[in-house]
């Protein structure tokens, strides 16, 4: 088992956070972030069928869309999945080989490719399937939140973010540091009402998502719309339960 570090008091708490509300689904995080880990930090990130619908591979952030609602009142909400560095996260504490850990200095939770024997106890730990198994190197392989990126002094300040975030055409993406309460993202998460995603497990994760907005055809009565247990759609059912608390 590996042991999480002792994260010193006033430490940064580094994340996303993601605004539901304005994310187009247009898929271009999801490219972006593959183009800069392909060569960077956790590369290269193999396609295993390039041309296939599935997108068979390693791909470190997903965007799954879901029709909810039905009438005036249905939206198409598309959700992008990624590793959401949670400050206890049982990915790292399954690790035989201590592989999986967590950065002290910043919360930022990686990877030891090196170290990992590929076992897959990591993926079968995180509930929000945030692991990636490269079948390639037969190792674990997640999000970095860019980490050679947004400490590399030799690229301009203002592009020392993630990928995701630069690439986002709506700005539906925000990266700071979610333990300063004056941090513009945490000023954003409370002002907007942000969400942790199933905070009930107890995973502390450190990613926020804002919720959809409520527009004006969904005004209809609260017992007319869809419940969490109308929706069929699993993940659907659950971001439904969390953001609408």
């Amino acid at each position: 088992m590996t042991c999480l570090p002792d994260r010193p008091p006033g430490a940064p708490a580094l994340g996303l956070v993601i605004d539901l509300d304005t994310c187009v689904g247009c898929q271009a995080c999801a490219t972006s972030c593959k183009q800069w880990n392909a060569s960077g930090h956790s590369g290269p990130l193999p396609d295993l069928h390039p041309y296939s619908a599935g997108a068979e591979g390693v791909w470190f952030n997903r965007v799954h869309s879901f029709e909810a609602g039905e009438g005036a009142a249905g939206r198409t909400v598309h959700f992008p999945r990624s590793c959401l560095h949670c400050e206890t996260p049982d990915c790292v504490t399954v690790c035989p080989t201590g592989a999986s850990y967590k950065r002290a200095e910043d919360g930022i939770v990686l990877v030891n490719h090196d170290a990992c024997i590929g076992c897959g106890l990591c993926a079968w730990a995180c509930p929000y399937g945030a692991r990636e198994m490269d079948e390639v190197a037969g190792v674990m392989k997640k999000c970095t939140l860019c980490v050679d990126r947004i400490y590399n002094e030799t690229i301009p300040e203002a592009l020392r973010q993630p990928a995701c975030v630069l690439a986002c055409p709506t700005k539906a993406r925000h990266f700071g540091d979610l333990a300063d309460p004056q941090s513009a993202v945490s000023q954003l998460v409370a002002d907007r009402g942000g969400q942790a995603l199933m905070p009930d497990l107890g995973y502390r994760p450190v990613n926020r998502y804002l919720p959809p907005r409520q527009r004006q055809a969904e005004s209809q009565p609260i017992e007319d719309q869809p419940t969490p247990l109308d929706i069929k759609n699993p993940l659907l059912r659950w971001m439904g339960r969390v953001l609408t608390r």
